[in-house]
């Protein structure tokens, strides 16, 4: 009997495509959470650690969609909300790249803040 661990393909660069379209929400608004979505799915039985990448950036996606969120009410309250805006897109642009670059050289990722969903 075959292993299924076997039947998978090691794709790095597809890896970190998958984590650099989370980049899209810069340009779409929405792209960085349904292109991500839509590679982890269609290629977790396929890809060699696909499945636990892809659940990590949905994670990211979702922790910081939430934190932008919390953040909103801030801004009216103490005005607060407009500097964790800005670490949020800062984290949101860097880490993805981040990790990236390592799924591209076959190296563990980590995505910083993340409540896990998944």
């Amino acid at each position: 009997m075959t292993n299924q661990m076997s039947l998978k393909r090691v794709d790095n660069q597809l890896m970190a495509i998958t984590h650099l379209t989370q980049l899209l929400d810069y340009i779409t608004g929405f792209g960085g959470f349904i292109i991500p979505l839509v590679l982890w799915i269609s290629n977790k039985d396929r890809v060699l650690n696909m499945d636990e990448q892809g659940r990590a950036i949905m994670n990211f996606q979702l922790s910081l969609f939430i934190y932008c969120l919390i953040s909103i009410p801030l801004i009216f309250l103490f005005g607060l909300g407009i500097l964790t805006l800005i670490a949020i897109a800062i984290v949101g642009f860097v880490y993805p790249i981040v990790n990236a670059i390592k799924a591209s050289n076959g190296e563990e990722t980590y995505y910083p803040l993340s409540i896990r969903f998944f």
